[in-house]
């Protein structure tokens, strides 16, 4: 009686207590989220549960109790409460108490039954499913490998591109290199036609001013020579052979 008391003087006793007002104010001032994100990979879900007794506890649970109360400290401590629940009128069998033990009845049998089946159906549905997303994973991670190869290739070819700008000036540089050149000898060419002219008409006013003088100089001379001039040098010549004849049998 004075447990039951007791419990009907709580909830008044808790009621009658002022509300935490000051509580509520640092819940509803304090900012959410203040910290920095953490990025650090998480551990990977574990694909099966701990173990458990009876279906509900815990084995953690026992290993918690056992160095405390001993092995039946879990077990008197089940027993215990239950009874309390029972005695205390906490908790009152009815009719609803025999309809949850027939559905319990009724679900532990079909764990038992089918179970096993319905695990191994929706292993072989996580099984797909991960298989499609492990799947999709690796054809992401190749479409960005390629991606990722691809960039180097293009940054490889931004980083030959300098090369490539060098090649194409000094390949310029020669052209206007040749270019200038070729102009400098056509320039020399012709320059040196005209020089080449300009000798030639000064070679051929000077044979002709040889020869002119020449053909003047004959002329004159022959102008000079008179008819008896002319007969006494046909006559030493006509002498002169004779004698060159004369000479030349003597020889023989």
């Amino acid at each position: 009686m004075l447990s039951r008391l007791v419990l009907r003087a709580v909830p008044a006793a808790l009621r009658s207590l002022p509300p935490p007002v000051t509580v509520g104010v640092l819940h509803t001032s304090r900012l959410l989220h203040t910290t920095q994100q953490c990025l650090a990979p998480l551990p990977p879900l574990p694909e099966k549960g701990g173990e458990v007794r009876y279906g509900l506890i815990p084995e953690e649970f026992f290993q918690f109790l056992y160095p405390k109360t001993g092995v039946t400290g879990p077990y008197m401590l089940g027993t215990g409460l239950l009874l309390y629940f029972l005695s205390k009128e906490i908790y009152v069998i009815n009719h609803e108490t025999v309809a949850a033990a027939c559905i319990l009845s009724v679900i532990i049998y079909g764990v038992k039954k089918y179970g096993s089946d319905v695990a191994a159906f929706a292993d072989k549905l996580n099984e797909e499913k991960v298989a499609k997303a492990l799947a999709v994973k690796n054809e992401t991670i190749k479409d960005l490998e390629t991606a990722i190869e691809q960039e180097k290739k293009e940054q490889w070819r931004v980083e030959g591109r300098n090369y490539l700008f060098d090649a194409k000036r000094n390949n310029i540089a020669m052209l206007l290199e040749t270019n200038y050149r070729e102009r400098l000898l056509t320039v020399y060419n012709e320059v040196k036609k005209r020089l080449d002219y300009q000798v030639a008409m000064q070679n051929l006013k000077h044979q002709k001013e040889q020869d002119h003088m020449i053909h003047w100089v004959e002329k004159n001379v022959v102008q000079s020579i008179t008819p008896q001039q002319q007969k006494e040098s046909i006559a030493k010549c006509i002498l002169d052979l004779k004698a060159l004849s004369k000479s030349a049998q003597a020889a023989v």
